[in-house]
């Protein structure tokens, strides 16, 4: 019989509806029902796509005997951290502060008003490496709450008072040195031979490297330019031709669980993929190799092939699992590739660096080890050759990969990874004139301005016609910003319309008026502390998003009221953005290229379409561009500016404006004058 998670919006809740244990959602009848009971709460935060999740589910949350235990001395809340962030972040702080270390699933003793006492992550069904099982964990918890109750609750005062502490930040206005100190913090923790940052595991960084990205870009000579590129395309290189990138259906794997980013944890985040697909795109743009454009394709492919609701959302994540088992998807044995590849086996085994003992529990996770021209030589072919053999073997494993058992997919919708992703499809579509990606950008902002808008108000998340809980800082900031991107695409103003709305709701809603931005809204139910994320993790935070979105909505209307709460956001982050810059990957880029250039471009939309085509062929951060016929236009940037035939284009810098240019020719001299 199910469990009171029956009626969740989420997959991952839904996961657990027909285990044993009696859980509940997070919400005030839970805590009533602790408090009524005089028993603490278990609180178990996950997604679905967490390959740990599954097993503590499988060991102790399908096991009768501790559903039982639970039931009778417990209050069992599941929580889907994708779904409600403001509480896995509050509790994930409290993990932190006590255990010095975080991860999910996320496993928190709180009394019945909300406080934590005891935290961790994965718990075992029986003890193993130094590690309590999870009944011991049970059992003490009972105990002491039943025999020293007083010792808990001054243990859970403390630790509140830590997490009320980290949500609190000054406001310290940054100096322009900390940019190039920032640099040089990254690149000490900078793995030079095989990309990446600190040890294993390695996670793929996007807004670190986009920072680096739009470093070299824009300081080209700072003698630390050609190192910041470096790192960018060392570390892109390295992934993108390891096995945390799926070289068969495109996209990425969460992290690498090893230092070469061979062995991934094979579940897909859509936010990965988003911010993976743009910067590959933006760093071809500036580096020029055609492997980081063949990149960007296949995973904004796959993002459409494979992940696309026919809301014109796009889904949260794809497992790790199938079939029970890690990786099955993904992994080949050696007499799988032998028989799906037949006299071809010796150039895939090469290509893809496949052995018999293979480099996974016995089965070969494909990655390229070597450059074709290796390969190609030491197999005793021509490199064109090599690339017909390539297109061959993938094609064949293809094949068989499609009769296999795919991983289960989280289909929920979430508002603030669209933003992501609409922002990658729709300078994709702009950059490479590609219509196909443009018209998924207009189906994800359909969505962002329907389903899960109501009124002023946006949802955190939509599944099957249903609605999850209303929507945090980032859902506001994310959406902006990918539908700034898609006006500037295509020059249609009601994109902008909205994104502006957003972003005013999200001042009003979210704003803090002594710097930055709360996760929770002004008037969201209250937790024992209100939220302000100010650290990439592994998301652009809050702020960095809220941020970008002030920094283009002040270019596109010159308010200053809007740059003031832009330079108030900034601030908050001030004090670590060069103590800890690998957190701050995201601001410190936005920060970098404010102010920028503003690109206002009238006329009819034929004759503008050739300056638009201008301002989107290189990678200028900062830049922004307002798009329309100049007579009937809502967008301050475009008033009084009428082009008389044809199309014409002004160029502003920092409030100074150049003469208006006729030719295309024109405004690329004025946006690159040197």
């Amino acid at each position: 019989m199910p469990n009171r998670l029956a009626n969740a919006s989420s997959p991952y809740l839904l996961q657990h509806q027909e285990n044993p244990v009696d859980w509940q959602e997070w919400g005030t009848e839970a805590f009533a029902e602790a408090a009524e009971r005089d028993v603490p709460v278990l609180l178990s935060v996950g997604y679905s796509a967490c390959h740990w999740c599954h097993v503590m589910a499988h060991e102790s949350f399908e096991d009768d005997e501790t559903a039982l235990y639970l039931n009778e001395r417990f209050v069992s809340i599941k929580v889907d951290r994708e779904e409600r962030p403001d509480v896995d972040r509050i509790y994930m702080d409290a993990v932190t502060a006590t255990t010095g270390r975080g991860g999910w699933p996320m496993t928190v003793f709180l009394t019945p008003d909300a406080k934590p006492f005891y935290a961790g992550t994965y718990f075992p069904n029986e003890q193993r490496h130094g590690m309590p099982s999870f009944m011991d964990v049970l059992q003490a918890i009972d105990d002491a709450w039943t025999h020293r109750r007083d010792g808990l609750i001054s243990q859970s005062d403390e630790i509140t008072r830590l997490i009320s502490d980290r949500s609190t930040v000054s406001v310290v206005t940054p100096s322009a040195g900390q940019i190039e100190l920032a640099v040089d913090a990254i690149a000490a923790t900078f793995d030079p031979s095989r990309g990446g940052f600190g040890r294993a595991p390695k996670f793929p960084q996007p807004s670190t490297l986009e920072f680096l990205l739009r470093f070299g870009v824009l300081r080209p000579d700072s003698d630390r330019a050609s190192k910041a590129l470096a790192m960018v395309e060392t570390t892109l290189d390295q992934m993108a031709r390891g096995g945390i990138y799926d070289h068969l259906e495109g996209g990425f794997a969460r992290y690498s669980v090893d230092d070469r980013w061979i062995v991934p944890h094979f579940e897909k985040m859509l936010y990965d993929n988003a911010l993976l697909a743009r910067l590959y795109l933006r760093a071809w743009q500036v580096l020029g190799q055609p492997w980081m454009l063949e990149t960007a394709r296949e995973t904004l492919d796959y993002l459409t092939r494979d992940m696309t609701d026919p809301s014109g959302g796009i889904h949260s994540a794809e497992d790790a699992d199938a079939e029970g088992r890690e990786g099955s998807f993904a992994v080949w044995t050696w007499d799988e590739l032998a028989e799906t590849l037949g006299p071809d086996l010796d150039a895939g085994a090469a290509l893809y660096g496949a052995t018999p003992t293979g480099n996974f529990e016995g089965s070969n996770i494909l990655h390229l080890p070597d450059p074709m021209a290796d390969i190609a030589e030491r197999l005793g072919v021509a490199e064109s050759e090599l690339w017909d053999l390539k297109r061959r073997v993938d094609d064949l494993l293809r094949e068989q990969r499609s009769t296999r058992v795919r991983p289960g997919r989280d289909d929920k919708v979430v508002t603030a990874w669209n933003g992501l992703a609409l922002r990658a499809f729709a300078e994709a579509g702009a950059i490479l004139g590609s219509e196909r990606y443009l018209s998924v950008a207009e189906g994800i902002a359909t969505f962002l301005t329907g389903p899960v808008l109501s009124g002023d108000r946006l949802l955190r998340s939509w599944r099957q016609g249903k609605g999850g809980p209303e929507g945090f800082c980032d859902d506001y900031a994310a959406s902006a910003i990918g539908l700034f991107a898609l006006y500037q695409a295509t020059g249609e103003e009601r994109w902008y319309r909205q994104a502006e709305r957003i972003t005013r709701v999200m001042i009003e809603r979210f704003g803090d008026d002594a710097g930055g931005f709360f996760a929770t809204a002004v008037d969201a139910a209250p937790l024992i502390a209100r939220p302000k994320n100010v650290y990439d993790n592994p998301t652009p935070s809050d702020n960095a998003l809220a941020a970008e979105a002030l920094s283009i909505l002040a270019a596109l209307t010159g308010d200053a009221e809007i740059h003031g709460w832009f330079d108030r956001t900034v601030g908050s982050v001030g004090p670590s953005l060069s103590t800890q810059p690998s957190a701050h990957g995201h601001m410190l880029g936005v920060w970098m290229a404010d102010p920028g250039l503003e690109v206002a471009i009238v006329g009819e939309p034929e004759a503008r379409q050739p300056f638009v085509d201008v301002t989107w062929e290189r990678f200028r951060p900062g830049t922004v561009v307002a798009v329309g016929d100049g007579i009937a236009s809502t967008v301050p940037l475009l008033e009084g500016r009428l082009a008389p035939k044809g199309a014409r284009a002004f160029v502003c810098r920092g409030f100074v404006c150049d003469l208006p240019v006729e030719s295309p020719e024109g405004l690329s001299v004025q946006l690159d004058p040197s």
